[in-house]
Formats: structure tokens, sequence, C-alpha cells
């Protein structure tokens, strides 16, 4: 097994149920393999934060796997620099994303999704922008806000 952190694998930034079901391959080029690698060093400083094993639900995206999940083009995912996770031994993703918010990490993108998980990116655009969204049709609200 590769490891892109001492925390972090590739199997585990690259797994997707989707891709497994649909038989579609999820490995990185090289390109994105390189911000993957830095953005799986970037989560060890979250890591240390929470103090607790962290559980990707999704890491990086192949364009093909992107479209079959309904992900944006632009998605931070396509590109190695995002990651969709839960620390249920910290908290709640409320819990997790407060934490984050007040710490001196620097994130591109913190976002309280759906009361359910926790999404960072490590951009290098860094803009340090805390969102939260509930539902897509109201979309993405400034702060990390509880869920309603």
């Amino acid at each position: 097994m590769t490891q892109l952190s001492p925390h972090f694998s590739l199997a585990e930034l690259t797994h997707s149920d989707t891709a497994v079901r649909l038989k579609l391959s999820n490995l990185p080029p090289t390109a994105d393999l390189v911000r993957l690698t830095t953005t799986a060093q970037a989560m060890e400083a979250v890591r240390d934060l929470l103090g607790k094993p962290i559980k990707v639900s999704s890491g990086y995206r192949g364009a093909a796997l992107n479209k079959a999940v309904g992900g944006a083009k632009s998605s931070a995912h396509c590109f190695g620099y995002a990651v969709d996770f839960r620390c249920d031994g910290f908290g709640s993703p409320y819990d997790v994303c407060k934490a984050i918010a007040g710490s001196g990490i620097v994130f591109d993108q913190l976002i309280h999704e759906y009361g359910r998980w926790t999404h960072i990116s490590f951009d290098p655009r860094r803009r340090k922008m805390p969102l939260s969204i509930f539902s897509a049709k109201r979309g993405y609200l400034n702060g990390i806000l509880p869920a309603p």
C-alpha cells in the first residue's frame, strides 16, 4: 500500500464505491498524484488537531468518476486538492468544522456539508473560505453554521 503521508494512503484517498460499481479507474495521473500527496500531508495537521482517526469518504476523483457522482466540473476533488471526511471520535461534522476554522490550519475552502461530513480543500489559493450547505436549492452559506 502506497502511503502518501503517515496516516493517509493512496488507496484511501482514491477509493470510491461508485468507481468500483461502475468499473471506473480512479488512479490519478502524475500531476494529480503530486497534488494529492500534498493534500495528504496537509490532512496530517487536521488529524493532529482532532487527535482521532479520520474516515475519508471522498478524496481524488478522476473526470469519469466526478461525472458519475454529479460533481462540479471545477471540483477541487478532480485536481487532488479536496477531501470529504468524518471524525466521529472527535464529534459531529459541525464540531470538526468549527475546530478547523478556529485553528491555524490554512485551507482554501472548509465546508460543513449537509450536516453529514466535512469538506476541506487545500487549493493553493488558500482563500480560507468557511461555508455551509444544507440544501442544493438554498446553496452555499457563508460561515460554519449548525444544521437546521
